[in-house]
């Protein structure tokens, strides 16, 4: 079979639209900056959008160096990450982790933006997957997102209107697989790299949220749910854990090493 890596996404803030890449550096913790910098509420819990829709008009880019994050009729938010700030004891999900502090002016610009009060804070510690053995940052449970471009078409073939990929948010997405090849591998070599899948992604609120208007529907879940319920869930990719790091690019092709 020959399968080629077609989509590389990277997510800098948590709950913030996704940055389209041609290369990215695969590290343990999944595309570089992954989730690095998330919204709190006061009391650290996170936001994303499935409280917060309007969290999808956020279009965030980082170098590594400075954060920029635009948003559709407020002024362009650039920042430059604090190592010194306050270290908050923060919660994604039921798991515990800790965040750097970013600041009154970052707090103010996002809570002006989204309408609540919430703080922005920087990843900083260690934080283990669940399962799989892995590291993540802020990502809600796993450091990478596999989808096939097959699955996708598969479904919008079901719609009454298609949806665009970003709607599932996915890291990594691969034409070649076939619909829901993704459910059938272990193990995959993108490159030089070579990542584990090793949980179906149970999908949520997010997936019925234009990702350029921040409007909820009802698609696609309630299609999903008509034939993709397992486990008490509506399952739609794979997630996954790196098991060798390195460059990946857009157009490298792909190649199964071991299926369920």
């Amino acid at each position: 079979m020959t399968a080629t890596l077609t989509e590389l996404n990277v997510y800098p803030l948590k709950g913030g639209r996704g940055t389209a890449l041609r290369t990215a550096e695969l590290t343990p913790r999944g595309l570089r900056h992954d989730r690095e910098f998330m919204l709190v509420t006061p009391d650290g819990r996170f936001l994303s959008q499935r409280e917060l829709a309007a969290m999808a008009l956020l279009r965030p880019s980082y170098d590594g160096d400075v954060l920029a994050v635009g948003a559709l009729g407020a002024e362009p938010f650039v920042h430059k990450p604090v190592d010194d700030g306050e270290v908050l004891d923060v919660m994604v999900h039921r798991t515990e982790c800790q965040g750097v502090d970013q600041g009154d002016e970052a707090a103010a610009w996002f809570g002006a933006f989204l309408g609540v009060d919430c703080r922005l804070v920087r990843f900083t510690g260690h934080r283990a997957t669940s399962r799989g053995d892995g590291e993540i940052m802020f990502a809600d449970a796993y450091p990478l997102l596999l989808l096939s471009a097959e699955s996708l078409a598969d479904l919008n073939g079901r719609l009454d209107a298609p949806l665009p990929m970003n709607r599932f948010r996915p890291s990594v997405v691969v034409e070649g697989l076939g619909p829901y090849g993704e459910d059938a591998v272990r193990t995959l070599r993108i490159g030089e790299t070579v990542i584990e899948a090793v949980k179906p992604c149970a999908r949520c609120l997010v997936t019925t949220t234009d990702q350029d208007t921040g409007e909820r529907g009802r698609e696609p879940l309630r299609t999903l749910a008509s034939y993709r319920t397992r486990d008490r869930g509506i399952q739609f990719g794979m997630n996954c854990v790196p098991r060798t790091t390195g460059t990946i690019a857009v157009g490298d092709p792909v190649e199964i090493l071991e299926t369920l």
